[in-house]
């Protein structure tokens, strides 16, 4: 596959039969052309595909019209985020550019600040940021940041009431009988991790239900570390018969440990997530979870910053809602938990066994 060379505004003028000066004129909405001149070289404009470069339009106007999505990685939540944005841009007059600028785990510390020095002043005239790692950002334009690690400060900021729908999701097991709740909590650096824990720590105070620290631990919210998570957590000798995941990737892979070590979901463990990302309602059994309105976060977000830019006064913190969603992963406690089968050894890098000889 070939790609055409990129169409410059001297090829429009050549092929629309007038100057350079002229199409520059129409490309800039500026007076002093002939109406039928206009639609004639927007005609060729549209035939040859011409779009002025980003960087040449932010040196004459000092605006691009276009808004910038910084992400550290494209994951689920981050995803939803961008549909919400991408539908809240329609008929605004600005373009979404989704930029990746993490180091593939959402870890880095700083990556948004690298991204914005990278982007900003020539290819985005204002940016929103997702769970970014640090709020302090001297860009000279507006900033708008989505659930970012250490809570709302000074930078406008959109998220949701994490503290709540853990109260939610841990009063749901509870009053399913489950006693022995295990929390998979999220990564210790995220204030949403924390408030989730500190819901269910709420939840349980108020229902008179001792919290049993052993079942409390970090998953991180991704994948593989929630996996050996789980595993710690049904390999105890009095297993938890529920499990409330820090988010709906902890949960589902709460799911697969506890299918691996014998056990049926719903019947032998109820396991809650959070978030409600799609895969939510796609896996087996489909999980109960708390949703978050992640597509409105991202539209929420999109819509403040479009409104900053245009010096529109209003409350600079939007704190979304969150629900339980009831699906079939969770079920009444049973009366006496069977208990889990040994999980087979975790295979090392060079392909042997922990706790093996090789």
């Amino acid at each position: 596959m070939t790609f055409p060379e990129r169409v410059k505004m001297s090829d429009v003028a050549r092929t629309a039969g007038v100057s350079v000066a002229t199409v520059s004129k129409v490309v800039n909405n500026r007076y002093g052309v002939a109406q039928a001149t206009v639609e004639r070289v927007r005609q060729v404009i549209h035939q040859l595909g011409y779009e002025a470069s980003l960087g040449a339009q932010s040196l004459r106007s000092h605006r691009t019209n276009v808004l910038g999505i910084l992400v550290a990685e494209f994951e689920p939540f981050s995803t939803e985020l961008l549909k919400g944005a991408s539908k809240e841009v329609t008929g605004t007059g600005y373009q979404l550019l989704a930029y990746s600028g993490g180091d593939g785990d959402g870890t880095a510390i700083g990556w948004e600040r690298r991204s914005l020095a990278r982007l900003s002043g020539t290819l985005i005239d204002g940016a929103v940021i997702v769970t970014p790692t640090v709020v302090e950002t001297k860009q000279g334009f507006h900033v708008v940041a989505v659930d970012p690690h250490t809570g709302p400060s000074g930078l406008p900021t959109v998220d949701s009431d994490n503290f709540a729908g853990a109260v939610l999701a841990t009063n749901y097991l509870l009053s399913l009988g489950h006693r022995r709740i295990a929390h998979i909590s999220g990564r210790p650096d995220l204030e949403s991790a924390r408030l989730r824990e500190a819901g269910f720590r709420r939840a349980m105070a108020d229902a008179g239900v001792p919290v049993d620290e052993k079942l409390v631990r970090v998953g991180g919210f991704r994948i593989e570390s929630a996996a050996a998570t789980a595993g710690e957590l049904l390999a105890l000798p009095d297993r938890p018969t529920a499990v409330f995941a820090g988010n709906d990737l902890s949960a589902i892979s709460t799911v697969d440990v506890a299918r691996g070590a014998g056990l049926s979901v719903p019947d032998d463990l109820s396991v809650m997530g959070f978030d409600n990302i799609p895969e939510s309602a796609l896996v087996n059994p489909p999980l109960t979870t708390i949703a978050q309105p992640l597509q409105r976060m991202g539209a929420e977000a999109l819509r403040l910053l479009i409104d900053l830019i245009g010096g529109i006064e209003r409350d600079s913190h939007v704190r979304l809602p969150t629900e339980l969603v009831v699906r079939a992963s969770c079920a009444p406690a049973p009366s006496i938990p069977r208990p889990a089968r040994p999980l087979p050894p975790e295979p090392l890098q060079d392909g042997t066994e922990r706790g093996t000889d090789a």
